[in-house]
């Protein structure tokens, strides 16, 4: 197969940042998906309707000219967080889902939360109006083991949250071990669970094998190739309940080159095109259009985009080696292999 028409992708998981670095990346998430569920941690976060409002007339006025792309906005849910105006925003159609930060667990996630006793009438009120949970799925404690976090998120918070609240519709973000996997597929319906690039490409012997890779440190971390194998087999499946979430995160080059590197890998370039060589190598290309534009619409209530991408098969491509913004040169994503397939 040389050539793939596909529904129009979507992103259910983006960071656009702000002002010139959002200004620099949209662009290349615009191009190939039509929308994406935009995270809310800015600085500061993005807590209230009002402000993830105001946040995407930020996003639609940076919009290139010609360019159709809906941000769908989420709000950063606090200890603080306010369940009418979380509902107010949920109704207006303004707010997708609610995201959660356990503080201290990624990139501005100071503000998240603590104490998960003093959210529990949100996640009520939005059990009750339907709106979903998007979790970022990692412990902080100081004991636990990095690569170990996500396992034992799901044990000690992530299930007794869905345990105390019936009907709560949960997204398992960037899932990256068996365990999250595993768990996602003895649940019900109301649970869905993204996949990254990076997590179905990379393992850690990727980010550390021969000197350390800063443009691979991503959090949650890169696991062993076994659980990049587990979630490879998800991915291709075909099953509704996992759909693509790139994570894609941009940070000025020079501070990923740096002695206290931030997490994140910007994959938006070349999602597409890694996602295409990727199912291919595993005999699955006839279920990349589940993973990239069906499953997502469906667990979020919304249509499947009417329009179509063609993907085509060649020579390797040459992604460009960093994007230009006002706030700095971004590293682009480096497959680690030649990607064969490209967006039209």
């Amino acid at each position: 197969m040389t050539s793939l028409t596909i529904a129009r992708p979507d992103d259910w998981h983006l960071h656009l940042r702000d002002g010139a670095m959002m200004e620099g990346v949209l662009p290349h998430s615009a191009r190939d998906f039509a929308r994406a569920i935009i995270m809310p941690n800015l600085v500061p976060p993005v807590v209230t309707g009002a402000q993830a409002s105001a946040y995407r007339d930020r996003i639609l006025a940076a919009l290139p000219e010609g360019m159709a792309f809906d941000p769908l906005m989420t709000l950063y849910l606090t200890e603080d967080t306010d369940a009418d105006d979380v509902a107010a925003a949920h109704a207006s159609g303004l707010v997708k889902a609610v995201k959660l930060y356990p503080a201290g667990a990624t990139t501005n996630s100071a503000s998240g939360v603590a104490n998960f006793d003093n959210v529990r009438g949100v996640l009520e009120r939005m059990a009750e109006i339907g709106l979903p949970l998007c979790v970022h799925g990692e412990v902080t404690d100081g004991d636990i083991d990095i690569f170990d976090r996500e396992a034992v998120f799901i044990d000690r918070v992530l299930d007794p949250i869905r345990r105390a609240t019936p009907g709560l519709r949960v997204v398992m973000e960037h899932i990256t071990t068996s365990d999250a996997v595993a768990y996602a597929r003895a649940q019900d319906d109301s649970i869905g669970a993204t996949i990254t690039v990076q997590h179905l490409m990379l393992d850690r012997n990727d980010m550390l094998v021969g000197g350390i890779r800063p443009h691979y440190y991503c959090l949650p971390i890169l696991k062993r190739g076994s659980h990049k194998t587990a979630l490879l087999d998800a991915a291709t499946s075909g099953e509704a309940r996992f759909f693509l979430g790139t994570d894609s995160a941009p940070h000025a080059t020079h501070t990923k080159e740096n002695a206290c590197g931030c997490a994140g890998c910007f994959t938006a370039p070349v999602a597409l095109s890694c996602l295409a060589e990727t199912f291919e190598a595993a005999g699955a290309l006839d279920r990349l259009e589940a993973f990239v534009s069906l499953n997502g619409p469906a667990f979020y209530g919304l249509p499947v985009n009417t329009d179509t991408i063609t993907l085509t098969k060649g020579d390797p491509i040459t992604p460009p080696a960093s994007v230009d913004t006002g706030a700095g040169p971004v590293t682009v994503f480096d497959a680690g292999r030649p990607l064969h397939w490209r967006v039209g």
